[in-house]
């Protein structure tokens, strides 16, 4: 099942990080407005924060030109019939930046970070079912050029899942 470009945030692993963009407070309750809800109208948290419904537009479109902010809908993966969940950790022989961009190219594949420890690489998976994480594991992951082991995994019960990170 093929994701929204849109809503898929893949950061070319050989570039350089972005600036960081300054926030001042009018901006951290913006954003804490939209993790709220991200559909709230601007001229509601224009009202909240002190501003003009204009100048809340202009900040919310600066922060997004920052890339500092994407407004995207968040889903329950078990809602929409995709029933298992996975981690990955992976090991790599040789370019991890390759394997990275390779593994962060399948389509469900939903995190990928190349880390220190253990792993090179870790990877959030979700699939449709025990058979569908097989086929991937087998057929997508380890194909992968340098893989040389994967362990996995399993979610059994999410117990925490927060987005509200961004203003603290």
């Amino acid at each position: 099942m093929a994701r929204a470009a849109r809503a898929t945030k893949i950061t070319n692993i050989d570039t350089k990080a972005p600036e960081r963009i300054a926030l001042d407070s009018a901006d951290r309750r913006i954003i804490e407005a939209l993790q709220t809800d991200g559909r709230r109208a601007y001229g509601s948290i224009a009202e909240d924060v002190g501003l003009s419904e204009a100048a809340v537009r202009r900040r919310v479109q600066r922060l997004r030109d920052a890339r500092a902010l994407d407004i995207v809908a968040v889903t329950d993966p078990l809602q929409l019939g995709f029933n298992r969940e996975a981690m990955l950790g992976v090991r790599v022989q040789g370019d991890v930046r390759a394997a990275a961009d390779k593994i962060a190219a399948i389509d469900e594949a939903i995190y990928v970070v190349m880390c220190a420890g253990s792993f090179d690489i870790l990877v959030e998976l979700i699939t449709e079912d025990d058979d569908h994480l097989v086929h991937v594991l087998n057929d997508q992951i380890r194909a992968v050029e340098g893989v040389t082991e994967v362990e996995t995994f399993l979610y059994l019960k999410l117990a925490k899942q927060t987005y509200s990170w961004g203003t603290r």
